[in-house]
């Protein structure tokens, strides 16, 4: 088997190449391609073809680095960098802890409307087929539910969610690395 992957290493380098255009990264995707298939050997069908599972795995790895590298942006002089802050995570754990409070201060038929459409993501038909009612009484839960929440929590406008504004930028000495611009992996 180890022979078998070792002859396939140039056909593997040339189509790394194929792929990226570039000599360095192909040998990096051939050596990442061969420790991916010595630790998933134990997948590999004896019998199939070693050669056409090799190209795929490398393929895979190619066009999954190519995905990730399509959100960054290149922030060589730091400017990006610059500009990027977070927020503590003090005050939002704060404000999710009062928050679950409140909503355990929620009537059960409001607090199971609001879970089911603002936190499971259902539509307000879904979710009365779950309740068992009409769509208009779920919808009632739910704006009851808000409103409740929004009174228990002191909210009187919707400028008041979100973070404060008085936080720091992040440390402008991560000038020149690579930033995603969203979504995750």
């Amino acid at each position: 088997m180890t022979s078998d992957m070792l002859a396939v290493i140039p056909n593997l380098r040339a189509f790394a190449v194929s792929l990226c255009g570039n000599l360095d990264r192909a040998d990096d995707l051939v050596q990442e391609t061969l420790v991916k298939a010595w630790s998933k050997l134990s997948s590999f069908v004896e019998g199939t073809n070693l050669r056409a599972w090799l190209f795929t795995i490398l393929r895979n790895i190619y066009y999954s680095e190519y995905r990730k590298r399509r959100r960054e942006v290149a922030d060589s002089d730091g400017s990006i960098a610059g500009k990027l802050a977070t927020a503590p995570a003090q005050n939002s754990h704060m404000d999710m802890l009062d928050f679950r409070e409140a909503l355990q201060h929620l009537p059960t038929d409001q607090r199971e409307a609001l879970i089911l459409i603002g936190g499971s993501g259902l539509s307000y038909e879904e979710a009365a087929g779950v309740c068992g009612c009409a769509v208009g009484t779920m919808k009632s839960r739910v704006n009851r539910a808000r409103s409740r929440l929004a009174e228990l929590l002191s909210i009187s406008s919707s400028s008041e969610f979100g973070d404060d504004g008085d936080w720091q930028a992040i440390d402008p000495h991560l000038a020149g690395q690579r930033f995603s611009r969203g979504g995750g992996e």
